[in-house]
């Protein structure tokens, strides 16, 4: 008897023709245009106009949405112990239960909520849980709804689970977030839900807490789901108008809310952060962890059992003051050099600000400002296409005397 037919011939060869063809879905997902800045800004730092000893000026970043700031002295001591002592192992996917009990507790005292240990997943940083996320609830052709401008990873993980990120524009008049009434003009037969940043990158504005209940309200009413990334809420101040800074969890248990110890507690690269859950989600987002990642980094969960100590809340509220002492100074400095802030920014480290004064887009912008001034800036062009092309973004999470040093270098070049 003859060998059976294959039948797949055809994508065998093309297979065989191209081994390494990319997946569609790559094809989908921009480049993240932040991250090509600084390379252009490390590869322009190590020329000679950037050599102190051949008479340049260091290269100056503002660019990058990194605290200055490490992880507390009470943590890297608490890393430290657990290399030590070896308690390097595996953890359940959910996290080390002390940990999700501490997460719970700081609720409690900080926010006033109170939440069950049981609702919290600790995840690989704020980006696994979001991947989790929308693994668990993004079926392809779903819609998510979010702000025009908006930080972009966040619709590429959309895009990656086979869903459309939806972007609404979100101008100054709404503090550059979506607010109820756009959400309801919006919402069609594939909207899944929404998902909203307070504080926001690349803006650094919070949405009301009544506006943000009137959109929960009217996800809720449509049977959709509400995400809220609050990885800033930490470095958020009280706004005049709209109220004390307060956690959307407040709003009720199907919520969705997104937190790292990322940027409140500066532990960027430990690649640490949490979901709190509907009661219902936990065991599917369990599920994916364990399958994709196993468990977040076991040290790493260790050591952020002490951000919880009063030391290093303590040494964390500093800080956060600090940071708003910088915004103090960034934002009029800006507006004094024609780079008007049509929103003055309440949390997170972000000013972001209109370039039209001085170039033809801010993507021109900011290499005219590394090339000439030495000081890395962020083009709008990643964060969405709402007004992005003329709006550029900076990062004060530089030290104060570097702030004052790249402000003075912006208007040497500008007022030139």
């Amino acid at each position: 008897m003859g060998e059976r037919p294959d039948l797949n011939l055809p994508a065998q060869a093309a297979a065989a023709a191209d081994p390494l063809r990319l997946a569609r879905r790559v094809d989908a997902i921009e480049p993240f245009w932040v991250m090509e800045c600084a390379k252009a800004a490390d590869a322009l730092a190590r020329s000679p106009a950037c050599d102190p000893a051949q008479g340049g000026e260091p290269m100056l970043y503002l660019n990058i949405g990194e605290p200055d700031f490490t992880a507390p002295p009470r943590v890297v001591e608490a890393a430290r112990r657990c290399l030590t002592d070896a308690r390097t192992q595996y953890t359940p996917a959910t996290g080390l239960p002390a940990l999700r009990e501490a997460i719970a507790g700081w609720y409690a005292t900080r926010w006033g909520v109170q939440v069950a240990p049981e609702r919290i997943v600790v995840t690989a940083g704020a980006s696994a849980a979001l991947q989790l996320l929308t693994l668990a609830l993004v079926e392809p052709g779903d819609e998510i709804l979010m702000p025009d401008p908006s930080y972009p990873c966040n619709r590429h993980f959309v895009t990656a689970a086979g869903g459309q990120a939806r972007l609404l524009p979100a101008g100054p008049a709404q503090r550059f977030q979506l607010d109820a009434a756009s959400v309801e003009a919006a919402w069609g037969p594939r909207s899944r839900g929404v998902m909203l940043a307070s504080p926001s990158n690349p803006t650094g504005t919070c949405i009301a807490h009544d506006e943000l209940a009137r959109i929960v309200a009217a996800v809720r009413r449509r049977g959709g789901v509400s995400v809220v990334d609050e990885i800033y809420l930490g470095l958020a101040d009280d706004h005049p108008q709209q109220g004390p800074v307060r956690s959307a969890l407040g709003l009720g248990d199907d919520l969705v809310v997104v937190n790292s110890f990322s940027k409140y507690f500066g532990m960027t690269g430990w690649r640490l952060g949490w979901l709190v859950l509907p009661p219902a989600l936990v065991a599917p987002v369990e599920k994916l962890a364990q399958n994709l990642y196993i468990c977040a980094s076991a040290p790493a969960q260790h050591a952020a059992l002490a951000c919880f100590h009063p030391d290093s809340l303590a040494e964390c509220e500093r800080r956060r003051a600090e940071f708003a002492e910088r915004r103090r100074f960034v934002v009029p400095r800006l507006r004094a050099l024609d780079l008007p802030v049509p929103v003055d920014p309440d949390g997170a480290f972000y000013v972001w600000f209109d370039t039209r004064a001085h170039a033809r887009d801010s993507w021109d912008f900011c290499l005219d400002m590394m090339q000439r001034a030495h000081v890395a800036l962020t083009p709008g062009r990643d964060f969405g296409q709402a007004g992005t092309a003329d709006h550029a973004r900076l990062s004060f999470a530089r030290s104060l005397p570097e702030l004052h040093d790249a402000l003075s270098r912006l208007e040497r070049v500008l007022r030139g």
